[in-house]
């Protein structure tokens, strides 16, 4: 449970690169330890740490981003990196096609509709815990990343070293079955949130190499002077062989 607190700590901010005093008004940090300026929360920030150092010619990189949240990290692609695109999920609308109000390109990360070894980096911001069929998913940012490029992405790894765990999946008439209590995560473009799907461990790692032959490591970053500082910030680079 949150509860209201008053914190505020100067440091340093990777993502605006500027000196910020970052606050939370809640204790939850994982959500409210914000950045005055990008408005950015931890794990974003590990994220753009993970990412200048493992990508440092990221700017000149393809990048495609799923579901950005529309702020810190995502703003920053997007106004650095000339080959960004991005895209949502839209039930309604089909692959590769615009969203007729919103003007947004629609995918499902389990059939995307681009050409193999398009991009050089894909990035999912705790996008992965929402997805019905992550095998699927896993082969589909592997095959349409180059070799040697990169998925960088967050997802709450709730069950640490204990084995990951389904909480939804798809009936064979397609509809969605719960497997356990139905919880709700935030989305950007939908005010009933997106269903979590999955609860992640550690093994997250044997399971991408399991899917799709993606190596990957998992970063922990504890840094409380650039503001990283939460549960389940933890940074995953998987790199296409």
């Amino acid at each position: 449970m949150s509860k209201p607190i008053n914190f505020e700590l100067p440091g340093y901010c990777d993502i605006c690169e500027k000196d910020v005093v970052f606050r939370a008004r809640f204790s939850w940090f994982r959500d409210h330890l914000l950045c005055p300026s990008c408005e950015s929360v931890p794990r974003e920030r590990a994220l753009m740490q993970v990412l200048k150092q493992h990508v440092p010619n990221y700017r000149s990189r393809r990048v495609h981003e799923s579901s950005p949240c529309g702020r810190g990290v995502s703003k920053r692609l997007k106004r650095e990196c000339r080959k960004y695109t991005y895209s949502h999920f839209f039930p309604d609308v089909s692959g590769g096609e615009i969203h007729p109000e919103r003007g947004e390109r629609s995918e499902n990360l389990e059939k995307l509709s681009f050409r193999d070894e398009l991009f050089d980096l894909f990035i999912t911001q705790d996008v992965m815990e929402h997805v019905l069929d992550p095998a699927a998913a896993f082969r589909e940012i592997a095959r349409v990343l180059k070799p040697g490029g990169a998925h960088i992405f967050t997802v709450p790894l709730v069950k640490k070293a204990a084995k990951s765990e389904r909480r939804a999946e798809r009936a064979p008439d397609g509809t969605v079955m719960p497997l356990a209590e139905v919880q709700f995560h935030g989305n950007p473009i939908d005010e009933q949130g997106s269903l979590v799907t999955m609860d992640w461990g550690y093994d997250i790692a044997e399971f991408i190499d399991d899917s799709c032959g993606m190596s990957s490591q998992i970063i922990m970053i504890d840094d409380m002077k650039r503001g990283i500082r939460a549960e389940y910030i933890d940074v995953i680079l998987s790199r296409k062989r």
